[in-house]
């Protein structure tokens, strides 16, 4: 038995037909009830409890099974990290037809509660009722703030306590709430398109340093000044206060105008001896501790030497690049997204980093052969695609570039291991570490070393 991405226990007859069983876990014996034929496999759920599985756990959360998140969070940690662990090595196996030489033991969280760096929360004049709340009337609240009903896009879950990211976070999202009831202020209504409020997001630091960014869908100066001096004068310790005016079809902030109304337009994590500044528009790790180990365990991989140049393909706002910069010769940065390499950009001169470079283009388009003249030929490479993977026009690109050393930094083992397949007749796969960034989720990273086949001497 197995668990999918969803939380459900997977499961298979005799005959060999594949069943996905709500609300259960590997090691659960139960008789099932099929709700629903899909092709490849059959939806079902509990009718009568056999035995229980010993990795079966409570969920902490009281909207487990609700708002869509946490999906693991029945199934007790260590038992996540064996099923992570287990699903990074069948993937490698099974389609990158792959066996590292050294697989290290997957790296758990020493929190697996509370360690989000950024929340986004949704307000909506029409949130989910529980069977419990319809059948008590008319008189019920339907204001409602948090996260979207999964398969239900205009259905918000009302949220009181939620366990991913560490106080202040919920009381200011239901100090926000109430106040705006309170107040009288309209909440947004996305069928219709209309309202006041839209989107509340929260992120903090380590340190504890907070960004509060309301995101309005209309402009009432006055309205907007009473919520913001309200979280202002109720939450001092936030230290960035932000709103932008959104009125477009979706909630994405990448387009807006971002206003400072109170504080810095940033907050700063520091990782090691580096400071980086979080803007609203940010791209950071959300689990910055765990993000900590990850880099760590990319720089051990690499290997660096003082003389190496090294390219950092999916670079984002900087954060592996300035965390090697000193043990290589030169490190240069490739990224897609403008903002990200401004922000880039401004992290190596805040830290006085000299020897990183950035660029921004489109990485199947902007890894070339000018690019590599340019900035010399690479003695290694780190590469952090998004979920896709990287296209094969990069692969094809590394492979002709031949770095001595390739660390493969992955969010999606799957995706990671059809890359790795494609390279693995020019490089050995030495090492592959997975990392737990998101507890209570199907969610892990995972780190491999690629060591090119002419250092091996077998070309």
């Amino acid at each position: 038995m197995d668990i999918n991405a969803k939380g459900m226990g997977v499961a298979k007859s005799k005959e060999g037909a594949v069943y996905f069983i709500k609300n259960t876990v590997p090691g659960d014996v139960v008789d099932v009830r099929v709700y629903k034929k899909r092709r490849g496999y059959f939806e079902a759920e509990p009718t009568h409890w056999v035995q229980t599985s010993e990795d079966r756990t409570e969920p902490q959360c009281e909207h487990f099974g609700v708002c869509g998140g946490c999906k693991w969070q029945h199934l007790s940690y260590p038992a996540q990290l064996k099923f992570k662990e287990k699903g990074v090595l069948h993937n490698l196996k099974n389609i990158g037809k792959i066996q590292p030489l050294e697989v290290l033991p997957i790296l758990k969280a020493e929190n697996p509660y509370f360690y989000r760096n950024k929340m986004e929360f949704s307000f909506s004049n029409k949130r989910w009722l529980t069977s419990e709340e319809i059948a008590q009337g008319t008189e019920i609240e339907r204001n409602g703030l948090g996260f979207h009903k999964p398969q239900m896009w205009d259905k918000i879950v009302d949220v009181n306590k939620c366990h991913l990211q560490a106080d202040p976070s919920n009381k200011i999202r239901n100090a926000v709430k109430s106040f705006a009831i309170e107040q009288k202020m309209e909440f947004f209504d996305s069928r219709a398109q209309k309202g006041f409020l839209r989107t509340l997001m929260i992120r903090n630091t380590l340190g504890g340093e907070v960004m509060v960014l309301v995101q309005f869908f209309e402009k009432k100066k006055k309205e907007i000044e009473l919520l913001l001096n309200f979280i202002k004068e109720r939450f001092p310790q936030v230290s960035s206060l932000l709103y932008c005016i959104n009125s477009k079809g979706n909630d994405s902030l990448y387009d807006q105008e971002i206003h400072c109304f109170s504080g810095n337009d940033y907050i700063t994590e520091h990782l090691d001896d580096l400071q980086f500044r979080i803007t609203a528009k940010s791209f950071y790790q959300t689990n910055p501790k765990q993000a900590g180990l990850l880099y760590a365990i990319a720089q051990d991989f690499a290997q660096l030497q003082p003389q190496d140049t090294v390219y950092d393909l999916y670079t984002g706002t900087g954060t592996i690049a300035l965390s090697i910069a000193k043990q290589c010769k030169k490190v240069v940065g490739i990224e897609s997204v403008p903002e990200a390499i401004k922000a880039a950009n401004q992290n190596a001169t805040l830290n006085g980093i000299q020897n990183a470079h950035f660029e921004v283009g489109d990485m199947k388009v902007c890894f070339n052969d000018d690019f590599i003249q340019k900035y010399g030929k690479a003695d290694v490479v780190i590469t952090d695609p998004p979920r896709d993977g990287m296209h094969k026009d990069v692969i094809s690109q590394l492979l002709k570039l031949n770095p001595k050393r390739i660390v493969y930094v992955s969010c999606n083992s799957a995706t990671q291991a059809r890359d790795l397949e494609l390279l693995k007749a020019h490089y050995q796969v030495v090492k592959s570490q997975a990392v737990d960034m998101f507890p209570q989720t199907h969610h892990v990273e995972n780190v491999v070393l690629l060591q090119s086949n002419s250092i091996n001497g077998h070309a």
